[in-house]
């Protein structure tokens, strides 16, 4: 079993940054992929940032040239830095980790990020 544990969330201004942290730990072989995804309320499950192992990395065009996803492979760690914040970067962000053929796909249990204007 996955263990995630998120850190980081909280509540700025528009214009202002916040750096979101998930950490991994438990029975991992070894991880894929790892990524955040937010979810507003009344609206579905988006795509913030994925990193692959490979080293392959994809961002929602909302956050494209504003959010930088990075990871720590000894720390089984994956980053988000969250630069010049709109209100709608509001929701909940959830970290995501999966092995490689699908041996485990963990969400933690979410953190709020709240961008007032």
């Amino acid at each position: 079993q996955v263990q995630l544990v998120e850190s980081g969330g909280g509540l700025v201004q528009a214009g202002e940054s916040l750096r979101l942290s998930c950490a991994a730990s438990g029975r991992i072989s070894s991880i894929n992929v790892m990524g955040w995804y937010r979810q507003a309320p009344g609206k579905q499950r988006e795509l913030v940032a994925t990193f692959t192992s490979g080293g392959w990395i994809n961002y929602g065009d909302s956050v494209k040239g504003r959010f930088t996803i990075s990871r720590d492979n000894a720390k089984n760690t994956v980053y988000l830095q969250m630069n010049s914040l709109k209100p709608e970067d509001t929701a909940v962000y959830y970290c995501n980790v999966r092995g490689f053929s699908g041996q485990f796909n963990a969400w933690g249990q979410g953190t709020q990020v709240t961008v007032s204007s």
